[in-house]
């Protein structure tokens, strides 16, 4: 028996703004049981029902009404849509057409008659898929080639196939959203917030109309064997002996699961066609399966509701799940594979080459190979680099403290000093010290930060180092393990070839005055270890082996990742537990399940003395240079929860690295000049009335009591600025159990 098509359209109407996408009536008793399928988002209190109508049940699915009406009488019948009298003539159902088949429940949108037939003959020889209705998006008629296509290719197919193409007269897609096959709908697709979006399609936006499913059931797949939920562009690849059918079938209450993964091509050879042959790789961090489902109606329980990602009222038999790939390219078929997907989070698949090349015969193009770089045995060198500007004051103490921990080189970049800061550095440049670079970022268009890591990638400093790290100048790495030295961390993390140093956010300690002393002795109150929120106390920054796994330098950690080498990764927290694959492209702060200060930790000063503050905003930022630093920064990095001195046992290392600058007389006055710069900053600030303003308010009752109090906090409360706290919560003790947060408003800075 030759395969067939059959094409049909549902029996929607509209009428003031009530659109009725479907309605499908079965005989009862003479008269008839209608189901009436709404759009999403309509209100059924505009809906009138004829009088001797019996109102069996009303439900919604993802917002869309379901109506099931009984009437004494067959055929058309009336409707009120807001006032106005409707006709509907319902579509009768086809369920003998399918009895006791093997069918897909499958969306279109947009793939092509060559994509469907492949999809239909794999499924069938793999699965035994002896039918399929495919609710295409497309309007009725829109695509004679297509249907032409699609009928001459399932009639030339060697085993039966049952197909029907359902479409509507009315769009299914959501209302808000672009074409699906933009990289804006693609799940993976980077940048987002960065796209320029095109305007609502809803013909061929993502489905919206999520009780599809149900109408296809009830018009067409009711008494089929067995339905499988998947796309056009989903092929069901399983070792197990029986097939996803079978099993349902099977299964107890008729439902197993069918968990999915989303596969792409590396790259597409110009002008040829995407195809599922094409796709080779997988995400290495993809998040958790893709859900769907198959049933065997006739065992399933009577209540049970077809949704787009599981059977309700049904638990699905979780023994014996089915699995398939879905071929991304093929619904959003981008330019550029790069446009849908990280392709730093590619990997090929040994499954996925083996259906290109054996079972489509293609030659796909491969993921190029990458080798590691060799890492240098031994000691080997460790290097820094940061950006600074006006941090005239705190430089030797920052620089003594890393070379007292095992760190030999340092480039630095600056840029637009007023303090001595760039003088300091090309005289500790000219006595070895350590390299010296004016930052680039004019030049080229970049934020003074990334700027210089873009530039600093190219230095033979960082090229030969076998351990790098981007910190800045308030970030001091505190070592816990043995004597707090780079050694003594690395022989207890021996296989790591990452470090992630999560922050502790270190407070002024109700410091208000500036003084020329160590911060690592004046600031000794910080966030506790447990600080989720604000958002930025978790941060990390990170201490890597430069093995090129990764590309370049970033301010977090390396950016880039080679993903052919993600095998040879070995990342581990401050605890020295390895974090999670998910981490490994953009992680850049600690979660619940990944922070840890048991081997180091990053003391952050971000804030320092009130006074030294008033310098740091009128400095501005390197990186987000836009923001200001004002009270609500304050509020977020000032933290004086807990006392936390672990550092200090460093001081006389520091100190005897601090004497030895401090012997050469041209350091000295360097550094003395740099202090009376930041002394005379200071006093020109506070000279103001908004910056004396702005110290006095630091310095109050009501911002020394909030340093205690992060931990009560929502993230809200963070964003909305300190004014957001009532002064009944502010006279709360810091010590009581309690929390506190705002509804989302404009973030402050």
């Amino acid at each position: 028996m030759a395969g067939q098509v059959h094409f049909r359209e549902m029996a929607g109407t509209t009428a003031n703004g009530i659109t009725l996408l479907e309605a499908v009536a079965h005989n009862a008793d003479g008269g008839q049981v209608a189901t009436l399928y709404f759009q999403p988002g309509t209100d059924p209190k505009h809906l009138g029902f004829p009088k001797r109508a019996e109102v069996l049940s009303l439900f919604t699915i993802g917002g869309a009404p379901v109506v099931r009406l009984s009437l004494p009488r067959k055929g058309a019948f009336a409707l009120s849509f807001a006032g106005a009298r409707v006709e509907v003539t319902p579509a009768a159902p086809e369920c003998r057409a399918f009895e006791g088949l093997d069918a897909a429940a499958a969306l279109s949108n947009g793939e092509g008659a060559d994509t469907i037939l492949q999809w239909l003959a794999f499924n069938a020889e793999h699965q035994g898929m002896n039918a399929a209705v495919i609710l295409d998006r497309t309007r009725p008629g829109e695509r004679p080639e297509f249907d032409a296509a699609l009928t001459q290719g399932v009639a030339a197919m060697d085993r039966p196939m049952q197909v029907t193409v359902l479409r509507s007269h009315h769009p299914l897609g959501k209302q808000d959203l672009p074409a699906e096959g933009h990289p804006f709908c693609a799940p993976a697709a980077p940048g987002k917030d960065r796209m320029e979006i095109p305007p609502p399609a809803p013909w061929s936006s993502p489905i919206g109309a999520l009780h599809c499913y149900e109408i296809m059931r009830d018009r067409f797949l009711g008494e089929a064997r067995a339905v499988a939920n998947v796309e056009v562009h989903d092929l069901i690849v399983d070792d197990g002996e029986d097939s996803v059918f079978d099993r349902a079938v099977a299964a107890n209450g008729g439902v197993i699961q069918l968990l999915g993964q989303t596969c792409y091509p590396w790259r597409v050879r110009n002008n040829d066609p995407i195809r599922f042959a094409d796709h080779i790789c997988v995400q290495f961090d993809a998040a958790k399966p893709k859900s769907r489902w198959c049933i065997a109606p006739a065992k399933a329980p009577e209540k049970a509701i077809w949704r787009l990602t599981r059977i309700g009222n049904a638990d699905p038999d979780l023994k014996t799940p089915g699995r398939f790939y879905r071929f991304m390219n093929l619904r959003h078929p981008a330019e550029a594979v790069s446009l849908i997907v990280p392709k730093t989070a590619l990997i090929e698949d040994d499954r996925l080459l083996e259906l290109s090349k054996k079972t489509f015969g293609h030659k796909p193009v491969r993921v190029p190979d990458v080798s590691p770089k060799k890492v240098q045995k031994g000691r080997g060198r460790r290097a820094i680099v940061t950006t600074m500007k006006n941090e005239g004051p705190f430089i030797l103490e920052w620089l003594a403290y890393h070379r007292a921990i095992g760190f030999d080189d340092f480039l630095i970049y600056t840029n637009d000093c007023a303090d001595g800061t760039d003088d300091m550095f090309d005289l500790l440049q000219a006595k070895g010290y350590l390299q010296h670079r004016d930052n680039p970022f004019r030049e080229m268009n970049l934020k003074p930060q990334h700027a210089a890591l873009a530039a600093a990638g190219e230095e033979p400093i960082i090229k030969d180092a076998k351990w790098a790290t981007c910190i800045d100048v308030d970030e001091f790495i505190n070592i816990k393990v043995g004597d707090g030295t780079l050694d003594d961390l690395f022989k207890a993390v021996p296989d790591a070839n990452m470090i992630a140093m999560t922050w502790r956010l270190f407070g002024n300690a109700d410091i208000a005055d500036f003084h020329d002393d160590l911060i690592i002795r004046q600031f000794t109150r910080c966030a506790p270890e447990f600080a989720r929120k604000p958002h930025q106390a978790w941060g990390f920054k990170t201490l890597f082996q430069n093995a090129g796994i990764f590309k370049k330098l970033g301010v977090h950690r390396p950016k880039g990742l080679n993903p052919q080498l993600v095998d040879d990764i070995c990342w581990v927290n401050g605890s020295g537990v390895p974090l999670p694959e998910s981490m490994y492209r953009n992680g850049w702060r600690s979660t619940v399940t990944t922070y840890g200060y048991d081997l180091v930790q990053l003391n952050h000063y971000a804030v320092r003395s009130a006074e030294s503050f008033l310098v740091k905003r009128d400095r501005g930022r390197v990186n987000h240079v836009d923001r200001d630093q004002g009270l609500a920064y304050w509020f977020r990095m000032n933290n004086n929860a807990e006392q936390d001195t672990s550092v200090q046992r460093m001081i006389p290392r520091v100190e005897a690295e601090l004497a030895k600058f401090m012997a050469d007389p041209e350091i000295a006055a360097m550094h003395a000049h740099c202090v009376k710069m930041h002394r005379a900053k200071i006093d020109e600030l506070r000279a103001t009335e908004n910056y004396s303003n702005f110290f006095a308010e630091l310095n109050g009752d009501r911002m020394r009591k909030l340093a205690h109090m992060h931990a009560h906090f929502g993230s809200n409360v963070f964003l909305s600025g300190p004014e957001c706290v009532p002064d009944d919560v502010l006279a709360r003790d810091p010590e009581e159990d309690f929390f506190f947060t705002v509804e989302k408003g404009e973030t402050q800075h």
